[in-house]
């Protein structure tokens, strides 16, 4: 893994077969069509579960199992994959049982069997994530990390986009047999394994792109996670439990007459589509002014509720855009400087970590903000604009402490 002196961000770094620019976008690639496979089952999860009998308890037992299931068992997956090193090999099995669970869910028509897959696609992502994200930050290190992390993120909510219009028009064509709507994903979930074995053999060890053998965070393999790591989750974690998600976000609109019911889904994917612009925003701003850019999550973050819960459509509409935005920094720049402060050898672990503590902080921020939505909007917004505050001051102790 080591460089030399004329090593360029441009060029294959040492024993890759692949520029890393093309890396990330291969990458970007495999995960916007898992993203298709995925994100198209999980926009009809509920009506699914719904046809086979399941009480609204049981969609949200097992959903809300295997969000549970997606987070913190990357806290084991990570763990393992830095002591093993075979970081290809956890991606792959992931993104194998990802695409596995999904085509047969529309024709299994048992309840118990069909909450298994349900649940079994969200480990496949906790198996994954980890390694993978070990795996892009070398290439990153070459690019930028904020520019190849956001470049990766823009690709993947294409896929997210897609998915569920695809899942929709088959419905429409199929007169809503989830059979044949979900066995059609089974072509991007080939795709997405012979993607993902190809661009293996093209690039056997993605942290040839990487200088050293350990990142500003100087971590090997065996040592303690630094206490800038540990700060910066601090502040992930506080960002993170002010977030209202997207749910509250509509509930309101359509509660309060602000938004038709069928309007949501267009307005939810131009969040999306913002949050894809916004993730390549700070990903080239954080390549040139560090971590600072990040005072912009905070910031976003306290606006979400002042703008959404209002009871005009303009400031309405106009948060849930900045919801979308700040969900953009949160899934790009947010892992990119997990990989400026952590090196290669306990990297996969403290993504595990990192990943647990959004799981652990959008709970308690989904109770948070749901109690207090219910209770006084404008103590909602202020208990949220407190929160971000204790979140700017974790980030500035990480900037010291890095």
């Amino acid at each position: 893994m080591s460089g030399s002196a004329s090593w360029r961000p441009d060029a294959g770094g040492p024993r890759t077969g692949m520029r890393p620019w093309r890396f990330v976008v291969w990458f970007g690639t495999i995960s916007l069509l898992a993203d298709v496979v995925y994100e198209g089952a999980r926009s009809v999860t509920g009506p699914l579960l719904s046809s086979l009998g399941a009480s609204a308890l049981v969609v949200g037992v097992v959903t809300g199992a295997g969000e549970a299931a997606s987070l913190g068992l990357r806290l084991v997956s990570g763990r393992l994959a830095d002591r093993s090193g075979r970081f290809w090999e956890w991606s792959i099995a992931g993104y194998a049982l990802t695409v596995a669970s999904v085509p047969p869910l529309g024709a299994v028509g048992v309840l118990w069997a069909a909450c298994a897959l349900v649940i079994a696609e969200r480990v496949g992502k906790a198996v994954r994530s980890p390694a993978k994200d070990t795996l892009l930050s070398h290439a990153t290190a070459a690019v930028g990390r904020g520019r190849g992390f956001g470049v990766h993120e823009a690709l993947d909510q294409i896929g997210a986009l897609v998915g569920p219009l695809l899942v929709a028009g088959m419905l429409v064509l199929t007169g809503d047999a989830y059979g044949p709507t979900l066995a059609v994903l089974a072509v991007p979930g080939a795709a997405v394994l012979g993607l993902l074995l190809r661009l293996r053999a093209r690039v056997p060890e993605p942290a040839g792109y990487e200088h050293g053998t350990a990142g500003p965070g100087g971590a090997a393999a065996g040592a303690r996670l630094p206490p800038a790591f540990w700060a910066y989750a601090g502040f992930t974690a506080l960002t993170t439990a002010g977030f209202a998600g997207f749910g509250l976000l509509s509930f309101h609109l359509v509660r309060h007459g602000l938004l038709a019911t069928a309007w949501v889904p267009v307005l939810y994917a131009s969040a999306m589509a913002v949050d894809a612009v916004a993730a390549l925003a700070t990903g080239w701003a954080y390549d040139r002014l560090g971590p600072r850019v990040l005072v912009v999550l905070p910031l976003l973050t306290a606006a979400v509720p002042a703008l959404a819960f209002t009871e005009r459509l303009g400031p309405a509409v106009a948060g849930s855009l900045v919801w979308g935005a700040a969900l953009g920094v949160q899934e790009s720049t947010l892992r990119a400087t997990v990989a400026d402060l952590v090196g290669p050898g306990r990297r996969a672990t403290a993504y595990g970590v990192f990943a647990a503590a959004l799981g652990v902080a959008s709970l308690a921020g989904g109770a948070l903000t749901g109690a207090l939505y219910g209770y006084s909007v404008p103590l909602l917004i202020a208990v949220v604009a407190a929160v971000q505050l204790l979140a700017l001051v974790l980030l500035a102790v990480t900037r010291r402490l890095r």
